[in-house]
């Protein structure tokens, strides 16, 4: 008994350091947790401010609405556009936001009996875009759909004779496409197709005629002025609705105005959709 007292102490001895051991690694694993824990809150936190530096270093939207589509065309300009016109006030396109998307067309069969008559429609189109993390700033958007409108409206299925040239004086790009387009039996149409960017909206303005019956084609040059001058009131329109208070039906002061704005011109040409309308 006497010898093994000492083993005995030296036994409970080692036993008391064991909890010792696990209770300093206990104490460390929860160190070493605690310590990503906190490591992923900032890191977390970090990605949540990245993304709101990334949300707020886009510039916000200069337009903030749109205008009503079919007043973005003065009455006058229309019945000047499209003689005979069925409705002035224009007939309304189909649309699930119009804060971002809008249209409206009219058309119009000025007949002369025996010696043949004109028709002509007419389309405003508009989209507005809004700034969004990952797809870029609303006017970034905004210029890219400009291009690929205009690459629509020039690469038409069945257009002869495609022209596209900048437009002078509508809003801040523009370009203007034109092209001709048999119809069969419906004849030779002639097509001019505007399509201008103003800040973060895109307005695309169609507009096409034919002489029926034994009637001349319309001249195309005489259209290009014709639609331009359309266009020129939509930008105006647009810049219009966007100020409060203002009205959003183009005056004919409103659209001098506007032939006076820096822009491109746009060429376009008309899509199958818009001369099946027609």
């Amino acid at each position: 008994m006497h010898r093994k007292g000492p083993r005995f102490t030296r036994i409970l001895a080692a036993c008391a350091v064991v909890p010792v051991v696990m209770t300093a690694a206990a104490c460390s694993s929860d160190s070493g947790d605690g310590g990503k824990s906190d490591s992923g809150a900032k890191s977390s936190a970090s990605q949540g401010t990245d993304g709101k530096d990334k949300a707020a270093s886009l510039a916000a939207a200069a337009y903030k609405q749109l205008p009503a589509a079919c007043k973005v065309v003065s009455s006058k300009t229309v019945e000047d556009l499209v003689p005979k016109v069925e409705d002035k006030s224009g007939k309304t396109g189909k649309s699930s936001d119009i804060s971002t998307r809008s249209s409206c067309s009219w058309k119009g069969l000025d007949t002369n009996g025996v010696d043949g008559s004109q028709f002509r429609w007419l389309s405003a189109s508009l989209t507005r875009f809004e700034s969004e993390e990952g797809l870029g700033s609303a006017e970034t958007r905004a210029k890219g759909y400009f291009k690929k409108q205009v690459a629509a409206a020039a690469g038409t299925d069945g257009a002869k004779n495609v022209k596209s040239e900048p437009a002078a004086g509508v809003g801040d790009e523009a370009t203007t496409v034109s092209y001709d387009l048999d119809k069969g039996k419906l004849g030779d149409y002639k097509q001019q197709t505007v399509v201008t960017r103003i800040e973060n909206v895109v307005v695309t303005l169609d507009y096409n005629g034919a002489g029926l019956a034994g009637e001349k084609a319309p001249k195309a040059s005489d259209m290009v002025k014709d639609v331009e001058k359309a266009a020129k009131e939509a930008v105006a329109s647009v810049t219009a609705a966007n100020k409060p208070g203002a009205s959003t039906e183009p005056s004919d002061k409103a659209s001098g105005k506007a032939s006076d704005e820096p822009s491109d011109k746009a060429s376009t040409k008309p899509s199958d959709k818009a001369t099946a309308k027609s």
